[in-house]
């Protein structure tokens, strides 16, 4: 899902940031969106997903061709499950890179929708995310939400729509979300939420506030609340008395991601800033360490072959880099049978989190006797 080549003012895909953080979206408004190949890669992805989908359509005669063997695996899997999601829908159409206008809710706000599904009584948003480093959800979804708006705005006079579904295909996290309103409630959060957020922060007022929604926030490295919010932990009360409590260590285990994240922020900015000249009292830039490296890797290997010696490492790819070598359907076919996939190591998360709960039992709990009712 796309907000145009240049992200408005208030995009829909900053939007759980700045509905939160109002401000935020003047603060960062001259902050330029740092590139990166990652970045690349998600456009080319979503190019051969959008074509692969007409293709599906009968709009494109030719499929296209992707020489990246996952990325055509996971644009196929794309398309199955846009295909899906129309099966038991009455007189469903389907619109590929469909442009929408969000500007009643929003100011200047547009945007392009992957792939928007029209049926009677239901319209549904689908958006293709690329990325395997953030697990993005479907539900509370402000991007999804926004944009499921300007298509009511589109086609709710054509059709009679009265749900609202929302999804994230995410498909190199093994990540499918879908979301559910009413049209009813959904236009009642953009009357009570939404349309007062977008009006602070068009003007750039409201009240800043630190918290998930930093974590995509172009100012991260220098917003003073954010820094006043991990600082906190900092300043936490240790002195009485010597060991911590488990309520206290609770509260502190739910700061520390994101104070970890806070201080390496603030560490890459700095770094970034003194390699143009800025310097911090205290502090100096110098050469960090450095690896020994080969200059020409294929005369290497061919002068250790001349002494009658094997330069190369021989060892199994890994399953992932197999994967990708074999393609889906062969790797199960030829070594699905092989892989075995080991219990996890056990990690602390919160109570939120929706992945099943290890429950710990104590050689004395085996043992006790059963509680009679």
């Amino acid at each position: 899902m796309s907000d145009g080549a240049k992200h408005s003012l208030l995009s829909p895909s900053s939007s759980n940031r700045w509905i939160a953080c109002p401000p935020s979206a003047r603060l960062t408004e001259n902050y330029q969106d740092a590139s990166s190949s990652y970045a690349a890669e998600g456009t080319q992805a979503h190019s051969v997903a959008e074509l692969k989908l007409r293709h599906k359509l009968g709009q494109a005669s030719v499929p296209p061709s992707c020489d990246n063997i996952e990325m055509a695996e996971y644009t196929d899997d794309y398309v199955a499950f846009v295909t899906e999601q129309m099966e038991g829908l009455t007189n469903p159409k389907l619109f590929v890179e469909q442009k929408v206008d969000c500007s009643r809710w929003v100011p200047e706000c547009k945007g392009t929708c992957d792939a928007l599904i029209v049926s009677e009584g239901v319209l549904q948003i689908i958006d293709l995310k690329t990325g395997r480093g953030v697990k993005i959800d479907a539900e509370g979804n402000g991007q999804l939400r926004i944009y499921a708006l300007g298509a009511l705005e589109l086609f709710g006079f054509l059709y009679p729509i009265n749900k609202v579904r929302m999804s994230i295909f995410q498909p190199r996290l093994s990540n499918c979300s879908t979301w559910e309103m009413s049209r009813e409630d959904i236009e009642k959060w953009a009357v009570e939420a939404l349309k007062p957020a977008a009006e602070l922060a068009w003007y750039g007022n409201g009240n800043y506030k630190a918290g998930e929604h930093c974590r995509f926030c172009r100012a991260k490295a220098k917003c003073r609340e954010r820094a006043k919010a991990n600082m906190a932990l900092a300043a936490y009360d240790f002195t009485d008395p010597a060991l911590l409590e488990n309520d206290e260590i609770a509260t502190i285990l739910g700061k520390i991601d994101g104070l970890v994240s806070w201080a390496s922020d603030v560490k890459d900015f700095a770094l970034l800033e003194a390699l143009k000249g800025v310097r911090f009292a205290g502090w100096k830039l110098i050469k960090g360490r450095s690896n020994r490296k080969y200059t020409d890797e294929t005369a290497v290997a061919e002068a250790v072959k001349c002494l009658g010696l094997d330069p190369y490492e021989h060892k199994v790819l890994g399953v992932t880099a197999m994967a990708s070598l074999l393609g889906k359907k062969r790797f199960e076919e030829t070594i699905g049978a092989l892989i075995e996939k080991p219990q996890g190591k056990p990690a602390l998360v919160p109570a939120t989190d929706k992945r099943q709960e290890i429950y710990i039992t104590t050689a004395a709990d085996d043992f006790a006797d059963p509680i009679e009712n």
